[in-house]
């Protein structure tokens, strides 16, 4: 009896060795070898970005969304941005307006009803604004909420066309003024761009990652290419091609001037092309024309 025991406790010791050498010790090596991998991997996307100032890549997904088909007529027939893409980057563009649309909460306000064509277009200005990063979420958003018109804020007691709710993750807007920017493609303000230009800002100021950096050191390169070219800063004012509320302080100068290379870039590139190029490589602005 104690001998069979002693048996069974071997044949036992050597299962356990056996399960070891030949499964959980090759298994911790393939994690270990990818977790190096991966951190190889990610330090070198770093180093690409630091160099180049644009991410290795921007278009990595495992499986594609569809839009329904009133969601994909819808955008193919209003907006305009999604028609200038290439057929490979329309269905790029497809996935994250559809991610998007799977993500965020809309709430009609003041009766307000909200229809696909409402929550396309809203997607989509988030979706153009991204569409140089692989990361395209903005994660202080999980709402945008709709009026019919312009609004009374509580933020600063006045009405609004739209704002940016950090706290309330949340963007607010009139209805009446998103169709008015994006039927007016040229006057260089579009209420919708505006608004999601300060959630994005935003956002990389409070993450970290390759858009972040990328975003935030191009609006730093912005900032000092204006502020030590005094000639240049004065040449902006006195243009008015920008509309005097960029001055009013940084974030509003950042909104503004992506809205104008969003609406005109033919012109902001020929009046201020350093400026131009800055905005692009922040941007990560390689597709559409731009």
């Amino acid at each position: 009896m104690l001998l069979q025991l002693l048996l069974q406790t071997k044949q036992q010791e050597e299962l356990e060795r056996q399960l070891i050498y030949e499964y959980i010790i090759p298994i911790g090596v393939v994690l270990i070898a990818i977790f190096i991998v991966y951190k190889l991997a990610r330090a070198f996307q770093f180093f690409y970005a630091s160099r180049f100032k644009k991410p290795l890549f921007n278009h990595v997904y495992f499986k594609l969304k569809k839009l329904t088909p009133l969601q994909l007529s819808i955008l193919k027939n209003e907006y305009t941005f999604y028609r200038k893409l290439s057929p490979k980057h329309q269905v790029y563009f497809e996935h994250r307006v559809a991610t998007f649309l799977k993500e965020i909460t809309f709430i009609g306000k003041q009766e307000l009803q909200i229809t696909e064509q409402m929550k396309v277009i809203i997607a989509a200005t988030s979706s153009l604004l991204n569409f140089g990063f692989r990361n395209y979420r903005i994660k202080l958003l999980d709402k945008v909420l709709l009026y019919p018109t312009a609004f009374y804020s509580k933020l600063n007691e006045n009405m609004h066309k739209g704002e940016f709710n950090p706290s309330y993750k949340a963007i607010v807007l009139s209805w009446e003024d998103v169709l008015h920017g994006y039927s007016i493609d040229n006057d260089n303000f579009n209420v919708a761009i505006h608004e999601f230009v300060h959630a994005m800002h935003l956002d990389c100021l409070n993450q970290k990652g390759l858009k972040a950096a990328i975003f935030i050191n191009g609006f730093s390169d912005i900032a000092h290419f204006i502020e030590t070219n005094e000639d240049y800063k004065n040449r902006l004012i006195e243009s008015e091609y920008f509309r005097d509320y960029a001055y009013t302080n940084q974030f509003e100068f950042l909104s503004v001037i992506i809205e104008t290379f969003i609406e005109t870039p033919g012109e902001f590139k020929r009046q201020f092309p350093e400026l131009y190029r800055l905005v692009k490589r922040m941007l990560n602005f390689n597709f559409a024309n731009y």
